[in-house]
């Protein structure tokens, strides 16, 4: 079982400690790599649209885009963790996610995705937890993934682990590593279930897809759709 995890910051720090909680259940039976933000993908996204009209490759962050690419297509679950930061995922997390755009339904989906599955480990002082989970939720699931477990934390005292209580440390362990047995269950030799809002999405995109290849049959996006097969019968969910 192949694991690809996307951290947020680069702190150990609440969400950390939550994460390494998560994966413990999969320790010694899965290979984990992790990517930390933002060393890992240092860059802003320069709103270029290279990624989405000339392909991915012609990016200015290819060579840290294209070995993240690569490794969450191969994993069988992808887990993204992120501290809220004024009620929304860090700015590290933003900006890659920024970066993967040509990989939303519009453009060019991997088919691989589509089977996929996704956990979110989110946490803040007070509120903002589930809005920074959302950021991410929005972004995976216009990837074409459908099966999303979320945990958010909300933490009332303090942001520092060894200064919260007994009781809420015992509260979110339980939380977290109820959500890691869960998705510790799963047969991942069978591909995930994808819902009808993805698929809705997808239709309303390959109409779309349809129009552009049909005026421009040398139009990136459109080209990648019907080499698919995706503007005939064949669907990423069937393959």
């Amino acid at each position: 079982m192949e694991i690809t995890v996307i951290n947020g910051t680069e702190k150990h720090g609440v969400t950390y400690r939550l994460k390494e909680m998560f994966l413990t259940t999969f320790r010694g039976k899965a290979n984990i790599t992790e990517y930390y933000l933002p060393k890992d993908c240092p860059n802003f996204c320069n709103g270029c649209v290279n990624c989405t009209i000339k392909g991915e490759n012609t990016c200015k962050d290819a060579e840290y885009i294209g070995k993240i690419d690569k490794s969450l297509l191969e994993a069988d679950l992808i887990v993204m963790t992120s501290p809220a930061y004024v009620f929304h995922t860090t700015g590290a997390m933003k900006a890659f996610l920024d970066h993967f755009a040509y990989r939303w339904l519009p453009h060019r989906p991997a088919p691989e995705m589509f089977e996929k599955r996704a956990v979110i480990i989110t946490q803040c002082l007070g509120a903002g937890a589930k809005s920074a989970a959302k950021d991410i939720k929005h972004s995976l699931s216009w990837w074409g993934i459908s099966k999303i477990g979320i945990f958010s934390g909300a933490l009332m005292s303090d942001i520092v682990w060894e200064r919260l209580s007994e009781k809420k440390r015992a509260e979110l362990t339980g939380k977290v590593k109820k959500l890691s047995q869960k998705f510790a269950r799963i047969d991942y030799a069978k591909p995930a279930y994808t819902n009808c809002i993805t698929k809705i999405k997808f239709s309303i995109c390959r109409l779309m897809q349809q129009t552009l290849h049909k005026n421009d049959p040398e139009y990136l996006d459109g080209k990648y759709w019907a080499e698919q097969g995706w503007l005939g019968k064949t669907r990423p969910w069937k393959s």
